[in-house]
């Protein structure tokens, strides 16, 4: 078994050690995977809840996959609905509306759908958009382009951690930034 490198995190009382990947020659990156971790969800779901009580919001916007635990949770804190922005189309998702992004885990083009059962729930309203991590904003870009074209206005964006040039994403919510690792 290959022993990788780390960097320690803190958030809420609760620590977890995060593995470092390397994204392109000499940059590696924290990586966050919060699929199945409850304990660091829910600690990070009401910090966030927290930060974001004095912003008037009605709806909850998560891209697939990793951030959804986080977005169910923080809909539970917060009692305010979330919607999946899913990063394939399934047919039994009608008139779909989407936007292409690019994904820094992948390096490659991916494109956000909003599902057409959850378009009414959307329109009119003031939405948070929610991430994992914060990189390159180009998942945020996505997302924004999604809610405009749903006719939602885009009241805050929040994740447990930006990353990367932290003057970028002085108007996250977030709570806490990871560095770059570079060789």
């Amino acid at each position: 078994m290959t022993t990788r490198q780390t960097y320690g995190i803190d958030i809420a009382g609760v620590h977890r050690e995060l593995t470092l990947f390397e994204v392109k020659p000499g940059l590696r990156i924290a990586i966050l995977n919060i699929l199945g971790d409850t304990e660091f969800v829910s600690a990070c779901a009401k910090e966030l809840a927290e930060k974001l009580k004095t912003v008037l919001y009605d709806v909850i916007v998560t891209a697939e996959t990793k951030s959804i635990p986080l977005a169910h949770m923080l809909s539970i804190e917060t009692s305010k609905p979330y919607v999946v922005l899913r990063k394939s189309y399934k047919p039994y998702m009608g008139n779909a509306l989407s936007a292409e992004t690019l994904s820094i885990t992948t390096g490659e083009p991916q494109t956000l759908f909003l599902d057409e059962k959850d378009q009414d729930l959307l329109r009119g309203k003031r939405v948070i958009i929610l991430d994992d991590v914060i990189s390159t904003g180009s998942t945020l870009q996505g997302m924004r382009l999604v809610m405009q074209k749903a006719g939602a206005q885009v009241v805050g964006e929040a994740a447990i951690f930006t990353e990367g040039e932290l003057a970028k994403w002085r108007n996250i919510v977030s709570l806490g930034h990871l560095p770059l690792f570079t060789d």
